[in-house]
């Protein structure tokens, strides 16, 4: 096995103090770059207004204050955006979940006419920008084709553009194919219909799969920004991270760091909580096994 310390250096004293030595130290720097944001964060909510903005910063607040946090919770009114966020976000995981992973089925296992030429018909669409496509898709919600409504103001509004997501519908396309032959035709040979293979044996299987493209559809719907402020204009409808922006100009920057503070722990908890799925749903299609 070729590793870039060799198994006989590591069998002397010394190669394993070094070796532990930078292996410490190496986990220790990559830890601090990526929590000293996250602490920044929490302690200058704790902060007063004017040690936030002193020059040079303190590390650790002189005084601490716990009022940012219950400030930005009632003058912010967090908990009707955040229902906000979550209504917004359920929908759109939802949607992709049973859109895409009934699409990702038929064209890795159904294998329908064309099927190929509508696979990279709908992988042509992850060259295109994103912002490209705001006019148009606002376009389409302002006035929905055929029925002539509007989805303005409304989760619809949400749901329906985030079903159209090719990267996820590719991931699961990917994962479907790696999935055992022998298995889906035993299914089949016992009187399993394509409905009933999807929902009692490919399904269970792909719970990794599931896991990450679950997280990625919440993640994408909660940092969402631009497409929430031009579909909502509604304050009372609008999610955190609009609100946020929306509600800042005469709210002290302790406060708006401490609804910043709070805006993101459900994602960070959900990332602590599924992280295990996360892993193993992004390497479990890499490999056939």
């Amino acid at each position: 096995m070729r590793t870039l310390v060799s198994p006989a250096t590591l069998a002397r004293p010394r190669g394993r103090i070094v070796y532990w030595t930078v292996f410490t130290a190496t986990v220790l720097l990559f830890a601090l770059a990526f929590l000293f944001p996250v602490y920044w964060m929490v302690t200058g909510a704790m902060k007063s207004p004017d040690e936030v903005a002193r020059t040079p910063p303190t590390l650790v607040p002189h005084h601490w204050h716990t009022g940012g946090y219950t400030d930005a919770w009632d003058l912010m009114r967090l908990p009707a955006h955040l229902w906000n966020t979550v209504v917004q976000a359920a929908g759109a995981w939802l949607c992709q979940i049973v859109f895409c992973t009934a699409a990702a089925y038929a064209l890795s296992r159904l294998r329908p006419a064309f099927g190929k030429f509508v696979l990279g018909g709908i992988l042509a669409t992850l060259m295109v920008p994103a912002q490209a496509l705001v006019v148009p898709k606002y376009l389409t919600v302002a006035d929905l084709p055929l029925l002539h409504t509007s989805l303005l103001n409304d989760p619809l509004a949400i749901w329906l553009p985030a079903v159209a997501n090719a990267f996820n519908l590719y991931l699961l396309k990917r994962f479907f194919d790696q999935l055992p032959r022998d298995v889906l035709e035993a299914a089949e040979i016992d009187g399993a219909g394509r409905t009933r293979v999807l929902w009692s044996v490919v399904l269970p299987m792909s719970r990794p799969v599931l896991g990450v493209v679950s997280i990625f559809a919440l993640v994408a719907v909660w940092q969402d920004f631009l497409w929430p402020l031009m579909v909502f204009s509604d304050t009372d409808r609008q999610p955190i991270s609009v609100a946020l922006v929306q509600l800042s100009q005469n709210i002290p920057l302790t406060v708006l760091i401490a609804a910043m503070v709070m805006a993101s722990v459900p994602m960070v908890a959900l990332f602590l909580v599924f992280q295990r799925h996360i892993v193993a749903g992004i390497s479990a299609g890499s490999t056939k096994g």
